[in-house]
């Protein structure tokens, strides 16, 4: 009997459920889901002893993407923040806990707005802003009963708030030099003053991280989590008297996650090992040294993106995906040992056996370094088959095995996926994350190019049938694979790319411009290169057919960067097809904009290889 086989609509009809956040009751949990087209607020009641979940309710009807919501500490409310046509300069807006009101707290559209906080006794809200100057990022807050706001850290970077202190004295934010450098201050709400807690690291010298930090139960230090002088990002404890840091463990993978109940009784932390999630929880109520592991759930091999704590610490909800699953949010009763599927996403009618798991695979590059990836192959005929090569982008990510719809479709019709993670990925260390920083940025690329070679070589991939697809930073791969390789590719699809550096760096929103400096190089210092590198540059030598998607409203990469190509490419009379939403930003959030561009990219495709 022949495997039925599901229409793209079907596959990108699978739902997704994220960001979960408990009421102060512990009763109902909030989170994001995109059943509607596109993410809004939802809630559910919990009843961990119920026989049937119950059926969640929808708060919000925006129509537009909601990017957070997070309950007040005393109230049934719940902050928002939105943004409108993908355009990331979110507003932030109070919601009743049932959905009757919508109320905005900021108006002006034209700047972003990133949620911190409430203060403990729930009066307050703190958030960072662009307001001042485009360019940087200073500390706000809000008195919510009155609308009143106070500029409380004016600063020429990029600062971003946090939490409060346990008393509401003080602030901590994180202070970004660039995507791999920051560090950690604390603001006090009296005087407006600030105290680094960290050491500024300059833009020369090796980077550090410290982010996720929380107060230990006695109040006295930090947990955070850093990788100064370290390879990996690892759990660490910072005395706030002494400002003396100490790691509390050793471990060769990226601590990535680190929560720490409200009273600092209880640590969660999640460990990427080769890309799947690892959980550990702790009692550290009588500190680190005397901590006690606590049970943990058991689940599939897959990927934990958030975690929260109820209020009395007695619930730990996660958003969790495996690579042939919806990404739902689970909810772990400690003192049940029971964890429950408190939301139930849409598959799209698609059995769950239909959807395959990757394998972790390893590649040989060019200078001997093997490098990791996922590999997604149709069942049945595994040989001699269509390939795409689907770049992530960053360029500091990691391709996951999480589920993809657009790749879940692509193995049902016969291709052959590989997610690599080339040089500069995250997850595997400082000094790999590092080997395609600014002079070094091409050996990523060839990177790519043995991607082919070892998917030609191993039989795997029809070598007249390679594809190389990706977005954002992976759209700059895509268009560099096919300019400087150009006899591997068979087509190319960009989604978002970046065809021209300088036009990138010049034209990109104000505040992104420093931070993505340091990883690609400056205009003042770096300009032949980057001209040098980039693929508007070399679009003589393109042969391969290339399918564009971008949104007008992109900040990152403004739509610029597809037209100059495509426009290229239609003078030299290249095939090109060429996508242009009116309502997305950087990438497509909107399912009807989906439903548009996968299946004509599939349809492309379809052509191309045939």
């Amino acid at each position: 009997m022949a495997k039925e086989t599901y229409s793209f609509e079907r596959y990108l009809n699978v739902r997704t459920a994220f960001g979960p956040h408990f009421s102060p009751d512990g009763q109902k949990l909030s989170f994001l889901t995109n059943i509607t087209g596109v993410a809004e607020v939802w809630s559910v009641d919990l009843n961990m002893q119920a026989a049937t979940p119950s059926w969640p309710e929808q708060l919000t009807f925006r129509g537009e993407r909601v990017s957070g919501a997070v309950y007040a500490p005393h109230e049934d409310t719940i902050l928002v923040a939105g943004d409108i046509g993908g355009n990331e300069r979110a507003q932030l807006f109070l919601l009743a806990g049932d959905g009757s009101r919508l109320t905005a707290l900021t108006s002006n559209l034209e700047v972003m707005h990133i949620f911190g906080d409430w203060s403990p006794d729930g009066r307050y809200i703190t958030y960072s802003s662009n307001e001042r100057d485009a360019r940087y990022f200073d500390i706000y807050e809000m008195e919510i009963a009155s609308g009143e706001q106070r500029l409380l850290l004016q600063h020429d970077g990029t600062n971003y708030a946090h939490r409060y202190s346990p008393d509401g004295s003080q602030i901590y934010l994180t202070r970004w030099l660039s995507n791999t450098r920051s560090q950690l201050l604390l603001v006090d709400r009296a005087t407006a003053t600030e105290r680094a807690l960290t050491p500024e690291m300059n833009l020369e010298g090796r980077g550090a991280v410290y982010h996720s930090a929380a107060w230990s139960a006695d109040r006295q230090g930090l947990y955070l989590l850093s990788n100064h002088e370290r390879q990996f990002r690892s759990l660490a404890y910072l005395d706030l008297s002494t400002l003396a840091m100490r790691y509390l463990g050793e471990n060769r993978w990226d601590v990535e996650l680190l929560e720490v109940t409200r009273d600092g009784t209880r640590l969660a932390m999640v460990m990427n090992e080769d890309g799947y999630s690892t959980l550990s929880l702790f009692d550290i109520s009588q500190g680190w040294e005397q901590r006690r592991s606590l049970l943990t759930p058991t689940l599939p091999r897959g990927v934990i993106y958030d975690l929260t704590w109820s209020e009395d610490g007695s619930r730990l909800a996660l958003s969790y995906a495996t690579a042939d699953d919806a990404m739902d949010v689970w909810v772990w009763d400690l003192e049940a040992g029971a964890i429950v599927r408190a939301t139930h996403s849409s598959r799209g009618g698609i059995p769950q056996t239909s959807f395959v798991n990757p394998t972790l695979v390893h590649y040989p590059t060019f200078d001997g370094r093997e490098i990791p990836g996922f590999l997604y192959l149709p069942t049945g005929q595994q040989k001699q088959l269509p390939v795409i090569i689907n770049v992530h982008g960053g360029p500091e990510g990691q391709a996951r095995p999480i589920f993809d719809p657009v790749t879940q479709y692509f193995v049902s019709q016969g291709f052959a996926v590989l997610a690599p993670n080339v040089r500069g990925s995250t997850g595997y260390g400082y000094d790999y994350q590092s080997l395609d920083d600014v002079r070094l940025r091409m050996d990523s690329v060839a990177d790519l190019q043995h991607a082919a070679l070892w998917l030609r070589d191993s039989g795997i991939a029809d070598s007249k049938r390679i594809v190389v697809m990706g977005g954002s930073y992976g759209g700059f791969m895509v268009l560099s694979a096919i300019t400087t390789y150009p006899d591997l590719w068979a087509a190319a699809v960009d989604i978002v790319g970046i065809a021209n550096f300088v036009t990138f760096l010049e034209n990109t929103g104000p505040w992104r411009r420093k931070l993505r400096e340091s990883e690609y190089g400056s205009l003042e210092n770096d300009r032949e290169f980057l001209e040098q590198i980039s693929p508007i540059r070399s679009v003589d030598k393109i042969t391969a057919p290339l399918f564009v998607v971008h949104g007008a409203n992109d900040p990152r990469v403004p739509v610029g960067e597809a037209e100059q190509i495509v426009a290229a490419l239609q003078r030299r009379q290249v095939p090109v097809e060429y996508l242009r939403f009116e309502d997305e930003g950087h990438g497509l959030i909107k399912r009807s904009n989906r439903l548009l561009a996968y299946p004509a990219i599939a349809r492309f495709l379809e052509q191309q290889l045939s």
